[in-house]
């Protein structure tokens, strides 16, 4: 069959719109089926928009994330020039101070101390004050202390350690005094030994008290005090929770986490939007006649005066402080501590602290005599020292001295505990190189067990 060529120059040209046609047949007759490019052509067209519109949104959200971010850096500066006017403000004409008179005031560790004197100056405000301690006497003397004065103080026994107790002990605080809008964390204790001289429950105990009441105390009030719109959780740490001493390892390691608490508890607080709630952190030098550190080896830095702790703390409550270093000057050095290198902020802390516990918690009371093994003996005279804190901790039990020295008047629970911690330091291996501070020293409250 041969092929009709006639039209085969026309069928070859491309039409002017672009559209390419069949060829035909021989007779010159065009197939009713036709292919354009119209489709073909659109899809590139479509897809180089779409890659353009994305390039210009990309564009578009980056300038806005720049933006966004100036604006925000910029608001930053802003609020802190704003921030730092108002200090200066407040600096040269004094801060702002709430009353507490119609506040509900829990302060652990209250049966002593600087809990103690607390609770009476808060009573001379009209505070009604409600005291956690573990000694019904030192409970007893704080609450007729208080109420003397003219003012309001109910105390009841707490192990804050636990929280189970601390739980139900809330639940009759709400019900039998009211909502607690001023929480002060105050309880604390101390071993004031070397790492490896301190029983593991000593450690743990340390972290129990010192910090993880905390966790249960404000988990306990703070939901009623959000309820409110009205709070107030104050912290009694120490300088050791800014700072690490010798002899104070776990001691340091548990404040250093009590004010990381506060701190992060206040940061939470405001993102959260409950700015009515405050917290302050108070953070004290060692402190005079408190039954913790009287004999402390420091030097440069004089011991503080509990009263003026105390009238201190109510201060810093009053005007919603944040961070409170006692004595102030002190705020200066620690900001030193992350400029200088460790060699000389290593150095600076040993001139400053040589000795923390130079011969053990000082004590009023005579001493548990010992025999040659180091055992305690059953007649002498016991002394339930309260807990033993560096920086304004006050203790969780009070001073109590068994005057018969007699084994009949120690408890039972007593008696136990000294001859489990009897058993424990008997396995404690000394160091090769000297005697063990167990010995050597005057037993700390650890050794003579709460």
């Amino acid at each position: 069959m041969v092929k009709n060529n006639n039209n085969l120059l026309a069928d070859m040209k491309t039409p002017a719109n672009g559209q390419a046609h069949a060829l035909s047949n021989g007779n010159g007759v065009v197939p009713t089926t036709t292919t354009t490019t119209t489709t073909i052509t659109a899809a590139p067209t479509a897809a180089a928009a779409a890659t353009t519109t994305m390039a210009a949104n990309s564009w578009r959200q980056t300038l806005w994330n720049w933006w966004d971010t100036f604006a925000d850096v910029a608001w930053f500066i802003i609020c802190c020039i704003g921030y730092i006017l108002q200090d200066l403000y407040y600096i040269a004409f004094g801060y702002p101070e709430k009353e507490l008179g119609t506040d509900i005031a829990l302060i652990t560790g209250g049966g002593n101390g600087l809990g103690r004197l607390l609770a009476e100056r808060l009573g001379k405000m009209g505070t009604k004050v409600v005291i956690w301690d573990i000694n019904k006497k030192g409970i007893a003397e704080t609450v007729e202390i208080v109420q003397e004065a003219g003012g309001y103080c109910k105390g009841y026994v707490v192990d804050i350690s636990r929280k189970e107790e601390v739980y139900k002990a809330a639940d009759v605080i709400r019900a039998e005094v009211g909502d607690v809008t001023l929480l002060i964390n105050n309880a604390g204790v101390v071993s004031g030994l070397h790492l490896l001289d301190t029983p593991d429950h000593l450690i743990e105990r340390s972290f129990n008290v010192n910090v993880m009441a905390h966790f249960w105390t404000t988990k306990a009030f703070l939901p009623k005090m959000i309820e409110k719109e009205r709070g107030h959780i104050a912290t009694i740490a120490s300088l050791a929770g800014h700072v690490g001493i010798s002899k104070l390892v776990d001691y340091c390691a548990s404040k250093f986490a009590a004010v990381g608490f506060d701190e992060a508890l206040r940061l939470e607080l405001d993102v959260l939007g409950h700015t009515n709630i405050q917290t302050t952190c108070i953070c004290p030098f060692f402190i005079q006649a408190t039954g913790m550190f009287d004999d402390v080896n420091a030097r440069w830095v004089p011991t503080l005066n509990p009263n003026e702790v105390a009238d201190r703390v109510i201060v810093a409550i009053k005007k919603n402080e944040k961070l409170a270093i006692i004595p102030g000057f002190l705020k200066f050095m620690l900001s030193l501590k992350w400029t200088f290198p460790w060699g000389c902020v290593g150095g600076l802390l040993r001139r400053l602290v040589p000795d923390a516990a130079p011969h053990g918690v000082a004590t009023t009371s005579p001493l548990p005599a010992k025999a040659a093994n180091g055992s305690i003996l059953a007649g002498a005279n016991i002394v339930n020292s309260s807990s033993p804190q560096l920086a304004t901790d006050t203790a969780t039990a009070t001073t109590t001295t068994i005057a018969t020295p007699t084994a009949a008047a120690i408890t039972a629970d007593t008696q136990a505990d000294i001859a489990a911690l009897d058993a424990e330091l008997s396995s404690v291996t000394l160091p090769a190189k000297s005697p063990s501070l167990l010995i050597q020293r005057t037993p700390s409250l650890g050794e003579r067990v709460l």
